[in-house]
C-alpha cells in the first residue's frame, strides 16, 4: 500500500531524501490515466470542463510523459467534442480509451471500477486521476482500495509526481503531502477550480478526424470482461434516472453564480427572488446546505464542503450567513457580493461588496434595474 505523509520544513534529512526521490523519478517513465466524467448523451463524447481541468493537472504531474483519458459510453460514439488540443509544452494525449457496453449505461461505480482495474492491469499506469466531483468521489476510492493504495483527494497544486497540496480544515489550511513510496501507483482527485481547463478542439465526427487534429495519438476500444460486468451488475440496480433540463450554465463552470440561503425562508421565496436574478445575469443557481436540506432547491445546487466547489467571476450570496462549510466551496470566487440584513454575518468578512439590507426588498429592486 502506498502511504502519504505531511512534509516538514524541508531541512536536513527530509530535504536530502526529497531530492533523492526527485532525482530517481526523473528516469522513470510516467503514464497518467484521467478518468473522464460521462456525458449525458450516450453517443456524443463531450468532455466536461472539470475533466479538462483534471487533464491539466495530469500534465503538470507527468510533464512531457504520457497522459491518456478513459470515457464510458453505452453505445458507439458518433462525435467527439472538447478533446484537448496538442499542447506546445506537453504535447498531445497518448490514448483515448473508450469503454462501450449497455451494462455501463447508468455509470454505476461498481461496474466502472472493474473496467478501470482491467485497463490498469494491461497498461500499468503510474497515476490514475479524476476530477473531485460526485462522479470522481464515488469511483476513485473504490479503484484505490482494489489496487491497495491510498488516495490523495482534492489536490489544488502539484509539486512533483509524488507530492501534492490539498486543503484541510474546511479550506482554512493547506497540507503538502508526499508519497512514502514515490514509485507506487498514485490515485488522485483534482479540485477542478484550481487548474485551468485544457484548451479543447472543435467537434469532430470520426476517430480519423480526431487523430488528424493531433489531439490524440491513438483511440482504443477497451476490451471488457462481460461476465465480470454481469457479476458486478448484481451489486446495484438503478430503477430510473430523472434529469432536469435547464438552459442555465453548469454550476461547476459558470462565470456567474447566484446562491440563496436559509434567510429566504421557503421554496417559494427562493424561486421568486433567486431565480429571476439569475435569469437576468445568465447565472447558475446555487444554495447553502441549510437551503437544500429545507427543500428550497435540488441537492445538485449545493455549494460548499459537502457540495460543489465553485470559483466564478462573480458570486452573489443572498440570505446566507457564511458558515465555514459554505465558504470552503466558494471563497476562491473572483468577486463576492453578499446581501444579508445582519451586518455581523461572517459572509461580509470575505465579500468584496456587501449590502446589509432586507433581501426581500433589495434583491427585487436590483433585479428590476438590470437590463
Amino acid at each position: 500500500m502506498n502511504l502519504y505523509r505531511k512534509m516538514g520544513n524541508g531541512k536536513g534529512f527530509g530535504l536530502a531524501l526529497y531530492k533523492r526521490w526527485i532525482t530517481g523519478l526523473q528516469s522513470r517513465s510516467l503514464h497518467a490515466l484521467v478518468i473522464c466524467e460521462p456525458s449525458h448523451s450516450s453517443k456524443e463524447f463531450n468532455l466536461s470542463q472539470a475533466s479538462r481541468s483534471a487533464i491539466t493537472a495530469a500534465r503538470h504531474i507527468v510533464k512531457t510523459d504520457s497522459v491518456s483519458i478513459l470515457t464510458f459510453n453505452a453505445q458507439e460514439i458518433s462525435s467527439f467534442k472538447g478533446i484537448p488540443i496538442k499542447d506546445k509544452t506537453y504535447g498531445n494525449l497518448s490514448n483515448l480509451f473508450i469503454a462501450s457496453n449497455p451494462l455501463l449505461e447508468n455509470y454505476e461505480a461498481e461496474r466502472l471500477t472493474s473496467v478501470c482495474l482491467g485497463l490498469h492491469n494491461k497498461h500499468k499506469f503510474t497515476h490514475i486521476i479524476s476530477a473531485a466531483s460526485t462522479f470522481g468521489k464515488n469511483l476513485l476510492p473504490r479503484v484505490a482500495a482494489c489496487l491497495d493504495t491510498c488516495q490523495v483527494s482534492d489536490i489544488v497544486k502539484v509539486i512533483s509526481s509524488s507530492s501534492f497540496v490539498r486543503p484541510i480544515y474546511a479550506g482554512n489550511a493547506l497540507a503538502t503531502l508526499e508519497a512514502v513510496n514515490p514509485d507506487a501507483l498514485q490515485v488522485i482527485t483534482v479540485r477542478a477550480t484550481s487548474f485551468e481547463p485544457a484548451e479543447s478542439s472543435e467537434q469532430v465526427q470520426s476517430i480519423d478526424d480526431l487523430i488528424k487534429t493531433e489531439a490524440v495519438e491513438k483511440v482504443e476500444q477497451v476490451e471488457l470482461d462481460v461476465s465480470l460486468l454481469e457479476e458486478t451488475a448484481k451489486m446495484s440496480c438503478v430503477e430510473g434516472i430523472e434529469r432536469a433540463e435547464s438552459g442555465r450554465p453548469d454550476l461547476g463552470s459558470a462565470k456567474v453564480v447566484v446562491s440563496g440561503g436559509r434567510g429566504l425562508k421557503n421554496k417559494e421565496n427562493f424561486d421568486q427572488i433567486i431565480v429571476p436574478l439569475a435569469d437576468k445575469l445568465n447565472a447558475a443557481v446555487g444554495a447553502t446546505r441549510a437551503a437544500v436540506d429545507s427543500g428550497y432547491c435540488a441537492n445538485d445546487m449545493q455549494v460548499g464542503q459537502t457540495g460543489k466547489v465553485v470559483a466564478p467571476q462573480l458570486y452573489i450570496g443572498v440570505g446566507l450567513s457564511g458558515a465555514i462549510q459554505h465558504l470552503s466551496g466558494m471563497k476562491d470566487s473572483k468577486v463576492i457580493v453578499a446581501i444579508n440584513k445582519d451586518p455581523e454575518a461572517p459572509i461580509f468578512q470575505v465579500a468584496d461588496y456587501g449590502l446589509a439590507a432586507d433581501l426581500f426588498e433589495a434583491v427585487p429592486e436590483l433585479t428590476s434595474k438590470l437590463p
